[in-house]
């Protein structure tokens, strides 16, 4: 384990635990009223190197994609976060694993309220590792759903 992997593993050690608390963790982290995010606990979520990956239709009208790492995510992260309430609420999952590894598919809604209505949704595709004694967040790679591009019925919440 890298002495960076160390240091951050001690941080929120039940944020860790398993794929469903790393991934409870991953949403609650990064949703709240606007202002700073607990920006550490986001890092200790995510193993070094890992890449965080919008897909899509950009405002432009170009399909496209972006590899970011935590840090880069953070930074365009940050003023969003900052100037308005966000929340990203994970509203359905199936999940696939393997050993150490599973792949999630975890459906989300964004909204300005934790029960108001979503403004945006989509799907993460999630994968995890189990390292060193605890899960790690190795991709998150998604796409928002659009007129042309709804959530599939499979990947909807249960009704």
């Amino acid at each position: 384990m890298s002495e960076k992997n160390s240091i951050r593993a001690t941080a929120r050690e039940a944020d860790t635990t398993s794929p469903d608390a790393i991934i409870t963790a991953m949403y609650d982290a990064i949703s709240g009223q606007g202002g700073e995010r607990d920006w550490d606990r986001i890092r200790n979520l995510y193993l070094d190197g890992a890449r965080l990956i919008p897909t899509g239709v950009r405002a432009n009208g170009e399909e496209g994609l972006r590899v970011l790492d935590i840090e880069a995510w953070i930074e365009g992260a940050r003023p969003l976060f900052r100037d308005q309430d966000f929340y990203e609420v994970e509203v359905a999952r199936r999940m696939d694993r393997f050993g150490n590894i599973v792949q999630a598919f975890s459906t989300y809604e964004c909204r300005r309220e934790p029960e108001g209505p979503a403004w945006m949704t989509g799907i993460n595709s999630i994968q995890l590792l189990r390292k060193d004694g605890r899960w790690w967040i190795v991709t998150v790679f998604w796409d928002n759903a659009t007129g042309s591009n709804p959530i599939p019925h499979a990947y909807r919440p249960a009704s």
